[in-house]
């Protein structure tokens, strides 16, 4: 069997959401934002469950106004993912949040007004252990960094992150994450790298406005595995206008890709071409289907052809490799059963739950 590569991870600091070690090695976290009406408390309630169920680690919810605000107490006892309270320019909002009990803050300290409310919500924040995540946008930069860069420059991000970490410092707080997000992937992949040269503070990594279902995988798979293979990210969203749950499983799929997490099913299967002769891509959506909910790694090979298949089967941990008709069933890299078409899938399934 060929020994799996990992990916180099950057040092960075440590810090806690909740129980999630974030940064300093820590395994990579994977997080996504409700969706709901935070104030309707059943639907958000209901929805970080699903979330969690699908292997969500870290939720983050957005708090638009007091209401809002005051309903993350009864959100929190409900649900057993650390709670991240996302806010912005209102201070009285963040301190409602903490009151609440939440696990983190994403705030933009020099985007909430006079100094002392800044320090009232650090005071609150360091006395809760709640740590901050500083995050920056190419769709919000200030007026002042628009003009002195003339668009969102990958400078321009990190020069706007640093003046809201400056502000934390000076009030003694370092307990800190940084995002720099845009939708444009080159933009993105240099501010996290220039960012990463200065700072040891953990990054949460994404692309921000991805997009629908398939253009938004796409362009979250590219920047994120850009970033993620060269050391950087601590925690990750994947940004979908779809489901949340289909997130989850984006995130763990690029994490998977690069040997940066285990989760969950790796299923490795072939594209077809004029030398297939049996039905693969039926039988690769039949398996992907039946694992999709299986937590423990797991490399499934489902291979269609002599040419590649029997090599590839042999190197995952389960796999079928197709003749005319017929396949082959590997497991650890030896042929337990030939058999017809159709008893593969059902054999396939039998010897992994095994």
């Amino acid at each position: 069997m060929q020994k799996k590569k990992t990916t180099p991870r950057n040092k960075t600091r440590k810090i806690y959401v909740g129980s999630v070690a974030v940064g300093g090695g820590s395994p990579i976290s994977v997080q996504s934002m409700t969706k709901t009406d935070t104030r309707d408390v059943k639907a958000t309630v209901r929805q970080i469950k699903s979330l969690a169920k699908a292997g969500c680690e870290i939720i983050r919810i957005a708090v638009p106004d007091l209401e809002a605000a005051e309903a993350l107490g009864s959100i929190k006892k409900s649900v057993t993912l650390p709670v991240i309270a996302d806010i912005h320019f209102d201070w009285r909002l963040a301190l409602e949040a903490i009151r609440q009990g939440v696990d983190g803050l994403r705030i933009n300290p020099g985007n909430i007004g006079a100094r002392w409310k800044i320090s009232e919500v650090v005071s609150a924040a360091s006395d809760r252990h709640v740590p901050i995540r500083i995050g920056v946008n190419a769709g919000s930069l200030s007026k002042k960094l628009l003009e002195k860069y003339g668009h969102p420059t990958p400078e321009a991000l990190v020069e706007s992150a640093e003046e809201h970490i400056n502000i934390l410092e000076q009030l003694n707080f370092r307990e800190i994450k940084v995002s720099l997000k845009a939708s444009n992937i080159p933009t993105t992949v240099d501010a996290y790298r220039l960012f990463s040269r200065r700072f040891r503070y953990p990054l949460h990594i994404g692309i921000s406005e991805a997009g629908p279902s398939f253009t938004g995988i796409i362009k979250s798979a590219v920047g994120l595995g850009i970033i993620l293979s060269e050391g950087m990210g601590d925690t990750m969203r994947v940004s979908l206008s779809a489901d949340p749950r289909q997130e989850i499983r984006v995130a763990y799929e690029i994490l998977k890709s690069l040997g940066l997490r285990t989760k969950g099913a790796n299923i490795i299967s072939c594209p077809t071409c004029g030398r297939c002769e049996i039905d693969i891509r039926g039988l690769a959506s039949k398996v992907e289907t039946r694992l999709k909910n299986i937590d423990k790694p797991i490399t499934v090979a489902v291979m269609g052809c002599a040419v590649n298949g029997p090599g590839e089967a042999r190197e995952a941990d389960i796999g079928i490799a197709g003749g005319k008709g017929i396949g082959l069933l590997f497991r650890k890299g030896k042929i337990i059963k030939r058999l017809e078409e159709k008893e593969l899938l059902n054999e396939l399934m039998e010897e992994i739950n095994k």
